[in-house]
């Protein structure tokens, strides 16, 4: 088959899905390439996602303005409202607070599941007028200045203004682009599992940062619950992915028992370990081609801002679009480079920042211990660097 489109989409997670529908209410003809095998997501009745996102404002507002956000299921969200930042364990370590109250805002993140997310998504595909959801797996990309055509593996044709590559890490878009990435893995793995506590968190998110342990954070669900991500080293990942969660549990008692009380598992108990890399596209953008979320860039889990990230790069995409002068269309150079151009800053800051942060905590000699634990409780006493680190968190 022949498709025309102004947009085409490929990929089938939640920032292609919100791309799509983004373009497709902005009054733009998009398809959606999705491959076969995938399906509207489903879970177990009640069952607690493992994967969960720190939305922040940008995000919110984004799914806001396609409809999506008040379609979620409000009683499976969660808001964060402080974070608590820990230092080295030991009695020595820096501590560093912020809050939604300080930073005027009604929240600083909220947690959303990943299968809340997408259900909410694929409800409003299902009800997108202007989207063509097209399953199949690209197999050719033809670039030419005045239009994009993908092949599919089954014969079709998709010719399209622009081509969205919203395919993840291992981008098959941006392989075809030719365009080169900076990469490099963290040797972790990024755990991740959900307990129930047996003192109220608070709406508080808990990270704590060790040298030999990695990034542990627990982030709170509604109820007494907390979702755990623990950015471990793959020695360590594979340790805690073979034990039990309850001797997970007793590991996590270390850094949070006061806090947080005594952690038991959620059933049906449920771990999953996700290898952890950095990974920057030299170039987001090439002939009738944009690149967004993971297939851009790929950041360490430990300020929880990929998602966001992703969202933002959505976000920048259609404002620059919808700006364009009348007489060029979605896929004009003048406006990818625009868009490239919106947005290196924000994610140089933000890659920047995360992998100097896994650097320095990863290290484990004692002068710099005892320098960076310094450095987190100065900061917390300056009020000024405070909001602007919040500001970045939240995308402002």
């Amino acid at each position: 088959m022949d498709y025309q489109s102004d947009i085409c989409v490929i990929g089938n997670g939640a920032i292609g899905k919100v791309a799509a529908l983004g373009f497709a209410q902005a009054g733009h003809s998009v398809v959606l390439v999705r491959p076969m095998s995938a399906a509207t997501v489903s879970s177990q009745a009640n069952a607690w996602d493992t994967r969960v996102y720190a939305l922040n404002h940008v995000a919110r507002d984004l799914l806001a303005s396609v409809r999506v956000w008040d379609a979620l299921d409000a009683a499976r969200i969660a808001p964060v409202d402080a974070m608590a930042v820990h230092g080295d364990v030991g009695g020595k370590g820096g501590e560093l607070e912020f809050d939604a109250y300080g930073a005027r805002v009604d929240a600083l993140a909220w947690i959303v599941e990943d299968a809340n997310l997408n259900r909410a998504l694929d409800a409003a595909l299902q009800f997108a007028s202007n989207v063509r959801i097209v399953e199949g797996r690209a197999s050719e990309l033809q670039l030419a200045p005045e239009r994009a055509t993908v092949k599919l593996e089954n014969g079709s044709l998709l010719r399209t203004s622009l081509v969205i590559g919203a395919d993840g890490a291992q981008s098959w878009v941006r392989a075809q682009c030719d365009i080169d990435i900076a990469y490099r893995p963290y040797g972790q793995r990024a755990v991740v599992a959900n307990f129930a506590c047996t003192q109220p968190h608070h709406g508080v998110a808990h990270q704590w940062f060790s040298a030999t342990e990695g990034v542990i954070a627990l982030l709170p669900l509604p109820g007494q619950r907390v979702s755990l991500v623990w950015s471990a080293p793959e020695t360590l990942a594979a340790t805690l992915l073979q034990e039990s969660q309850s001797a997970m549990a007793q590991r996590l008692a270390l850094y949070c028992a006061d806090t947080l009380g005594a952690l038991t598992p959620l059933q049906p108990e449920v771990a999953q370990g996700l290898p952890l890399q950095f990974l920057r596209a030299k170039e987001i953008t090439a002939t009738r081609v944009a690149l967004v979320g993971d297939a851009a860039h790929v950041v360490h889990p430990l300020a929880g801002q990929g998602m966001n990230l992703g969202f933002a790069d959505v976000a920048a995409l259609l404002a620059t679009i919808t700006a364009r002068e009348s007489h060029r269309d979605c896929g004009d150079a003048r406006i990818l480079g625009r868009y490239a151009r919106a947005r290196k800053e924000p994610i140089l800051l933000m890659q920047v920042a995360t992998d100097g942060l896994e650097r320095l905590f990863a290290t484990n000699i004692e002068p710099l211990r005892l320098a960076r634990n310094l450095g987190m409780n100065l900061l917390d006493r300056v009020p000024f660097l405070k909001r602007r680190l919040i500001a970045q968190a939240l995308g402002k």
